[in-house]
């Protein structure tokens, strides 16, 4: 679940990090590397357990009302298709995500003010109301909901993302990145898997891990040979103007270069560029574009590398 562009994200934040500091100890380096990728996961299974608590909410909400001194009809007979909605009671159920949840304890308990207000424009949104009037009770309706829910209502929550912020600051950079696998997690969900259904892996193999900790052991490593080879084709430039971020991303660009064979060039100055674009001033994405072209070009022809 935790893919390459998370990966190349965090460890520039901690390059970033360690390039303010005159010794870099890289035991600690790794440990903060796994330690933010494993927050990470925590957040997909936070995700998770939300739409089960906003479904409890909703049983709270129903009782409460069934025990009013002068109950109306409808509070006495209200609508309980969301409590029995087969794709959220069978993620309640999910063996992997009770046990996530016991091993690593968070919860939403602390945020009940934003659960009743996440509760209350969910159900008086459209999605809400088409879904009581459909009259199907498939397992693929039902999943669709929390689907729907999740990608249009909750994933635009303003909210959600300043309690997520507050929650940890690993959560700041990853929020998009995991609610599309908690989105594609609800895709792949199906009612003959049951209790059984497999959530998302932190990793989707071995080699994505390898591919993390090898990554910023390189680039911190070989550091000083990969910024020698940078202030060459930025003679030109004051070293003060050339932003420290810019000089981190490049620095690891070319250890992924380097180090990762398999890994076509094209695909690695690619995902730079994009984090220079988030991560670095307007004009980073094309200055480290243009540096990194001439290093690859002379990497080639000095036979450094071989690889498209």
């Amino acid at each position: 679940m935790i893919n390459r562009v998370l990966i190349r994200i965090r460890v520039v934040q901690i390059l970033f990090s360690c390039s303010h500091s005159e010794t870099t100890d890289l035991r600690k380096a790794e440990n903060e590397l796994l330690f933010s990728l494993q927050k990470s996961y925590d957040l997909y299974f936070y995700f998770l357990s939300l739409l089960v608590e906003l479904t409890e909410a909703y049983a709270h909400k129903v009782d409460n009302r069934r025990s009013k001194l002068l109950p109306t009809e409808e509070d006495i007979k209200p609508n309980t298709k969301l409590l029995s909605n087969k794709f959220i009671t069978q993620l309640q159920d999910n063996p992997q995500l009770k046990k996530y949840l016991s091993d690593r304890p968070f919860s939403w308990h602390d945020h009940e003010a934003f659960i009743r207000k996440m509760l209350e424009t969910i159900l008086s949104s459209d999605t809400y109301k088409d879904y009581l009037a459909n009259g199907s009770e498939s397992y693929e309706d039902d999943r669709e909901f929390w689907r729907k829910v999740f990608k249009h209502i909750i994933c635009n929550e303003e909210d959600l993302y300043n309690l997520l912020e507050d929650e940890s600051l690993y959560w700041n950079d990853d929020i998009e990145i995991i609610e599309s696998f908690v989105i594609k997690t609800i895709k792949r969900f199906e009612e003959e898997k049951g209790t059984e259904q497999e959530l998302l892996p932190m990793f989707k193999d071995e080699t994505d891990r390898e591919f993390a900790v090898k990554l910023l052991r390189e680039s911190l490593w070989s550091g000083k040979e990969y910024r020698e080879l940078i202030d060459k084709y930025t003679q030109n430039w004051e070293s003060e103007r050339i932003a420290l971020m810019d000089m981190v991303i490049m620095q690891i660009a070319i250890s992924e270069i380097m180090n990762f064979p398999s890994i076509p060039v094209s695909v690695t100055l690619n995902e730079y560029i994009d984090i220079a674009k988030s991560y670095s001033t307007a004009k980073s994405a094309s200055f480290i574009n243009g540096i990194l072209d001439a290093i690859v070009k002379e990497l080639k022809e000095s036979n450094k590398i071989i690889k498209k």
